[in-house]
């Protein structure tokens, strides 16, 4: 692929987002960030992601909302991983269900999210 791969980093901590855009920047991805729902999908509509990193909590719903939108839409981005502090069996579930190919407990080693995330890319 010649073009960068489109990372969307849904969160709503700016200090999160602000180190996401460093670090999939720094290893050759064109990075968007959003912290509201309407963004994320408006976002995914206007520019084809392929990778979404989602926190399920934001500060205006949570990530299943998004996926929700994304899907009546008929908006699929090629890998989506679920980005959370919760890992009950019924969220990870949830997240499975509703497309996530991964779903990652914060906070998510450097090391461990960038090599998840490049098989995920590669496999899809």
């Amino acid at each position: 692929m010649s073009e960068k791969p489109h990372v969307l980093v849904a969160e709503d901590n700016q200090l999160v987002c602000d180190a996401m855009k460093v670090l999939f920047g720094e290893t050759g991805h064109r990075v968007s960030v959003a912290g509201h729902v309407a963004e994320i999908v408006d976002i995914a509509e206007s520019d084809p992601v392929d990778l979404l990193l989602l926190d399920l909590g934001l500060a205006d719903g949570d990530g299943f909302e998004v996926l929700a939108s994304l899907s009546a839409q008929g908006i699929k981005p090629r890998v989506i991983v679920a980005l959370t502090g919760r890992d009950e069996p019924e969220i990870v579930a949830r997240c499975k269900e509703a497309g996530c190919a991964a779903v990652l407990l914060k906070p998510v080693p450097t090391r461990e999210l960038l090599s998840m995330t490049a098989a995920l890319l590669a496999a899809s």
